[in-house]
């Protein structure tokens, strides 16, 4: 494991791709350390006035005005974290687990939560060897934080209660997990179980896995879009620069300019320079229109959740320097909410248009091509089911893209009447970034054998490098054969961002 040094408030989006792909530890630089120990003190000073504080020493919830004496502040916390730990459903994906507890780690170490370093570095021990408390994926609300996935996390990696996954693969009772580990259940102190359980880490770690994903498949689908624009002897005259600056939006300007770059100095292109064509249809044409579209959402989506990775987001917040301990709403995920409803309708677009030009390629009368991009049709049905596929998976995803963000449910007794969705608003994401990966490969699949037909012709040399990187996995069509794991195969090629030339992926370039 390489470490990685993040600072709290200000850790990059960059450094949170690495951690989400695993192979990084975070550590803190400090003044990090400095800060958490005087929160720490803070609570201890508070404690020792003689003041009531929410969350220190009272009830949760409607039940905040309930006191509780000085003798079972440790039963309060530990109540607190095994109540709530009321999780449904499958496990959540291991990176997104580690992004979640760096994620913590980060809020924590701000400074403000009132918690001993001894947490952190409970975080960070289990990172460091790669074991993640297993949390079911379902049961929160994206209000108040992230509260029964958090208490799962918390009672696993603290209390040493529940499941964790070592990084073998064997899933263990969480207190013989620490025991191998050499560790042992921590004794949480006043306001930690509340620190831990409150905040958006899950919600925003669902967030950015969904993120990270749509990247991902936004830069293939440029390829996919560019192969399909040469397999179908497309115009490139809809990318001149001129006729983006003319409308003067940011992605559409660069998307433009990355068509143009795919397609320079195709053979094909040039075979076909005079041809009587006037117009493509909105699918091939309108590539920098969509899809520059996109991209504005998706880097103002990343903002979004850059911001949200390196907040305090429980309640109270502790302020050292004058000892207050002050309540407000940080854990409402809102934000994260909004921005993954956005996702949702980025990735639908994507797959929306990425399908509509695999229905060109398979039919005949629009391309000019072998009915469904295989010759003897009839005998072979070639593309024919794959398109279907595709389609299929477009409409899932529209059903999948309802805004979660606006179907508030009250919870607590009222207490909490306003809440944000943004839990399973992220994890459905992720769904529909998954189910466009496998559109986008279909579309691969499909331009990559529509260039096949154009041999001897070449197309431009980045197209030539993603044609060949398919052909070394997947060749051509000759006749029908099993065809799911061609699929499945190119799929992974666009979740790994493998067919993308390596100067152009979001990941890597700056705006």
């Amino acid at each position: 494991m390489n470490a990685l040094k993040i600072t709290p408030g200000r850790t990059s989006l960059d450094h949170l791709r690495l951690l989400w792909a695993g192979g990084h530890i975070p550590g803190l630089p400090d003044d990090a350390w400095r800060a958490i120990d005087d929160s720490a003190a803070a609570i201890t000073r508070i404690l020792q006035s003689g003041r009531t504080v929410y969350g220190v020493n009272t009830g949760f919830g409607l039940l905040a005005q309930s006191r509780i004496d000085g003798d079972h502040l440790a039963d309060l916390q530990n109540n607190l974290v095994l109540s709530h730990c009321c999780g449904v459903g499958e496990p959540l994906d291991g990176a997104v687990v580690r992004l979640a507890m760096v994620l913590k780690i980060i809020g924590l170490a701000r400074g403000l939560s009132g918690v001993r370093p001894l947490l952190i570095k409970r975080l960070l021990a289990l990172l460091n060897a790669e074991a993640m408390p297993v949390i079911p994926a379902q049961g929160s609300v994206g209000a108040s934080g992230d509260l029964a996935p958090l208490a799962h996390l918390t009672a696993a990696s603290m209390l040493g209660v529940g499941e964790i996954m070592l990084k073998d693969g064997t899933r263990l009772p969480a207190e013989d997990a620490l025991k191998t580990l050499g560790l042992s259940p921590v004794e949480l102190g006043p306001k930690e179980g509340l620190a831990m359980i409150n905040g958006t880490q899950i919600s925003t770690a669902l967030g950015l896995d969904a993120l990270f994903r749509a990247e991902r498949v936004f830069d293939t689908a440029l390829v996919a879009g560019a192969m399909s624009v040469d397999a179908l002897k497309g115009s490139d005259v809809p990318f001149d620069p001129r006729i983006h600056e003319g409308r003067g939006q940011p992605g559409q300007i660069r998307v433009a300019a990355r068509m143009r770059a795919l397609l320079e100095k195709s053979d094909i292109r040039a075979s076909h320079a005079d041809c009587d064509k006037v117009q493509d249809p909105y699918s091939l044409r309108c590539q920098p229109q969509v899809m520059g579209a996109c991209l504005d959402m998706l880097e103002f989506c990343a903002r979004i959740l850059e911001t949200e990775a390196n907040a305090v987001t429980d309640n109270p917040l502790i302020f050292a320097d004058s000892d207050e301990a002050l309540s407000g709403g940080n854990f409402h995920a809102e934000p994260v909410a909004l921005a993954s409803d956005a996702l949702a309708n980025i990735l639908c677009e994507i797959a929306s248009i990425s399908e509509r030009r695999l229905a060109i390629l398979v039919d005949p009368k629009m391309s000019g091509l072998p009915a469904f991009l295989v010759n003897n049709s009839g005998l072979n049905s070639g593309f024919m089911i794959a398109q279907v596929t595709a389609a299929a998976l477009v409409a899932e995803n529209r059903m999948l893209a309802h805004p979660a963000s606006v179907d508030s449910i009250p919870t607590s007794a009222n207490q909490e009447d306003h809440v944000s969705m943004a839990t399973h608003g992220a994890r459905r994401t992720i769904a529909l970034a998954k189910n466009a990966a496998s559109v986008v490969a279909i579309e691969i699949l499909a331009a990559a054998q529509g260039l096949d037909f154009h041999a001897p012709l070449k197309p431009s040399l980045p197209l030539q490098a993603a044609h060949a990187a398919v052909r070394a996995h997947i060749p051509a069509y000759d006749r029908d054969r099993y065809f799911a794991p061609d699929i499945d195969k190119i799929r992974a090629m666009v979740e790994s961002g493998s067919l993308v030339p390596a100067d152009q992926a979001i990941a890597n370039r700056k705006t």
